[in-house]
């Protein structure tokens, strides 16, 4: 199975980048981690909300297959444990699912074809947290995940 991140734009801060990388190198090599990130629409700050949505759900499109699970990283999503999410996880790695996308939108969340195309959405919390933060949870998520799995003590009850 394959695990991907896709995020419109870069991480542009060197010790969240840093702090990706970190928790990417700890991940279980048949995870088939990546992190994809879509340059951002051009000319966005010329188009509404709306119009930027839709531009970036396209990009987006181009980058999961009919079979993928998509996944939303949403603030209207649904609130995991750690522990829950850990065996959510499982639960996909142990169907017959070949890829998860997990989407991170831009600024203005997620035009109305991504959410009809998702599988699930997620919330990290119900607080707001920049996009680029939001990435470097889910490394750390993915990596807690995978140790609780193993029953390794890296996560404490």
């Amino acid at each position: 199975m394959r695990i991907n991140i896709l995020c419109i734009g870069k991480t542009d801060d060197r010790e969240i980048k840093n702090l990706i990388d970190y928790y990417t190198a700890r991940l279980p090599k048949h995870w088939n981690f990546e992190m994809t990130e879509i340059p951002d629409v051009k000319n966005a700050r010329n188009l509404s909300p709306d119009l930027l949505k839709k531009e970036e759900a396209k990009l987006f499109q181009n980058y999961f297959e009919n079979s993928d699970l998509v996944i939303l990283l949403d603030e209207k999503g649904k609130q995991y444990t750690s522990r829950e999410f850990a065996q959510k996880m499982d639960s996909w790695m142990n169907s017959s699912v070949k890829k998860i996308n997990f989407l991170i939108g831009g600024a203005y969340g997620f035009s109305d074809e991504i959410y009809q195309r998702a599988n699930e959405k997620i919330a990290l919390s119900k607080m707001t947290f920049t996009h680029q933060m939001v990435r470097l949870f889910m490394v750390e998520q993915f990596y807690r995940a995978d140790q609780i799995l193993q029953g390794k003590p890296y996560h404490n009850d």
